[in-house]
């Protein structure tokens, strides 16, 4: 599982570092790591380093250091650099010092300009003829878009783009974007993952992320949010033993669908065959369209004849009648681990006094979209997921799977996995209903609720990529869009890609 920690973690963890190691001697070891990794991306496009060319967006502070310290490096290896300083008067002094001495050259923002953008002729040739240019605007204290001439010298990048610490114009807590911003190719940065590398489109835009080690591990609290790995997945999947049998698998009831659409009730009754519970029961008006596409389905007319099931999947298609409230009470009131979702959400938020069915001891995971968030919780989402996610599961006691392009898991304890798909394959009309069947079945075998969406999460975003791309985990394939019921005969495929991976 890797961390993720808020930039005043990290921030406190450099203080404390810094009392031990000269605060110089650790920003050289970023800076080299910065000019390493671009003396690669170089090589892989130009096939060598001496002779490139690489332009540095320099800001004020600490963040434009990092940036100028590795051109230093560059410019020994032969690699012709410029800086670029947006406020030159601010530039880190010791950092563009040794550029200079390395042999590098420094450029103001603005100046004579050959048009009406006002970025200097110096400037707009160093970042048009560059090679590869590196984001050293701003830091992890910044926030807001980028400014005029940042924004401006950003739109002028048509070259691979190395960001330094984080893609500039991204918020560092959120991964929002609010105007201008940095899309890097590559982010290379410090001490461990930021929120902004895992959340909303500042995951997208890091690109491909490098983590580098310059002496804060030792000084690292616990880390504010968590990202599980296929490895890890793969190993704690339940795969049936020697000793297993259908009902140590763990039994699932799904209550879903309606006679007029059986859909729901299909997809979360397959979702939970798929993900190998060892017995399904469908309990609900869809039994006969069910029992038609998976005969191993135990399919009753009601959640009263359902039998014994060790956790329920419950919602999508239900409806928000008495029929479909109905069906919610008898679910709570069952004693067993609930995963509810769509209808289910609604149903809460229209009637409060369903939560008194709930035996408070039971573990219950919710499964909103945006909009059913807002019912749900009272009000609009906004843009920190992260803090939203943690404030319902608190007031309701229960696990909140916050869906979207990147998936927010929140226990009521205050921990939280975030899944990152960086793709939208998903987003179609029937997915949810195969994520409920994968939690479902996943509660049923007995894993802690929390894991549990963690884990489906994953396997949902893996199984939607590789139907997008016919079975490919070729990240050069080229993918075309896919219904739920693609992504549901895929999830086989994503349960053995973790496994493999956890193999080795």
């Amino acid at each position: 599982m890797h961390g993720v920690w808020t930039p005043d973690q990290i921030r406190a963890a450099e203080q404390q570092l810094f009392a031990e190691t000269p605060e110089p001697v650790v920003m050289r070891r970023a800076a080299y790591a910065v000019a390493v990794h671009t003396a690669r991306v170089l090589t892989d496009i130009t096939g060598g380093v001496s002779g490139r060319r690489v332009a540095l967006l320099v800001g004020a502070g600490n963040n434009g250091g990092d940036a100028l310290w590795a051109g230093a490096f560059l410019r020994r290896r032969g690699v012709g650099v410029t800086a670029v300083l947006l406020a030159p008067e601010k530039a880190h002094a010791a950092g563009l010092a040794a550029l200079r001495r390395a042999g590098g050259r420094a450029v103001s923002a603005e100046g004579p300009s050959p048009d009406t953008s006002g970025i200097g002729a110096d400037a707009a040739d160093a970042v048009e003829r560059a090679d590869v240019v590196v984001d050293g605007i701003v830091g992890l204290s910044a926030r807001g878009a980028l400014r005029p001439t940042a924004a401006e010298l950003v739109r002028r990048v048509v070259v691979p783009g190395i960001a330094v610490a984080l893609p500039s114009g991204v918020d560092p807590m959120t991964g929002a974007v609010d105007g201008p911003a940095v899309s890097a190719d590559l982010t290379v940065t410090f001490g461990g993952r930021k929120p902004c590398h895992v959340l909303g489109e500042g995951a997208v835009r890091s690109g491909e992320l490098e983590v580098v080690d310059i002496g804060l591990d030792d000084h690292l609290p616990d880390p504010e949010l968590h990202v599980l790995q296929p490895a890890e997945i793969g190993a704690a999947w339940p795969v049936p033993g020697p000793t297993d049998d259908k009902y140590t698998q763990g039994v699932i009831g799904v209550a879903a669908g309606s006679a007029t659409y059986p859909g729901a009730a299909v997809l979360a009754s397959g979702a939970a065959v798929q993900a190998t519970a060892g017995m399904v029961r469908y309990a609900g008006p869809a039994a006969d369209v069910v029992r038609s596409h998976w005969p191993e389905v135990v399919a009753t007319g009601s959640v009263r004849d359902a039998g014994k099931v060790q956790a329920w999947a419950v919602g999508p298609g239900i409806g928000l009648g008495a029929s479909g409230r109905d069906v919610l009470q008898h679910v709570l009131e069952s004693g067993r681990p609930v995963c509810a979702d769509a209808d289910s959400i609604t149903l809460f938020a229209n009637d409060p006094t369903l939560w008194d069915a709930r035996d408070p001891d039971t573990p219950l995971v919710l499964t909103p979209h945006a909009g059913e968030f807002a019912r749900l919780a009272g009000h609009e989402l906004g843009a920190d997921r992260v803090e939203a996610a943690r404030e319902v599961a608190a007031r309701f006691d229960a696990v909140v799977l916050l869906k979207g392009n990147t998936t927010i898991v929140a226990a009521p304890d205050g921990r939280v996995l975030v899944n990152d798909a960086q793709h939208s394959w998903p987003a179609t009309a029937g997915s949810g209903d195969v994520l409920t069947g994968l939690i479902g079945a996943l509660l049923a075998s007995g894993v802690e609720p929390w894991l549990a969406c963690g884990y489906a999460a994953h396997v949902h975003s893996l199984a939607a990529d590789l139907a997008a791309h016919a079975g490919s985990v070729d990240p050069a394939a080229v993918g075309a869009p896919i219904g739920a019921s693609a992504l549901l005969e895929a999830v086989p495929m994503a349960i053995r890609e973790v496994r493999r991976a956890a193999l080795g």
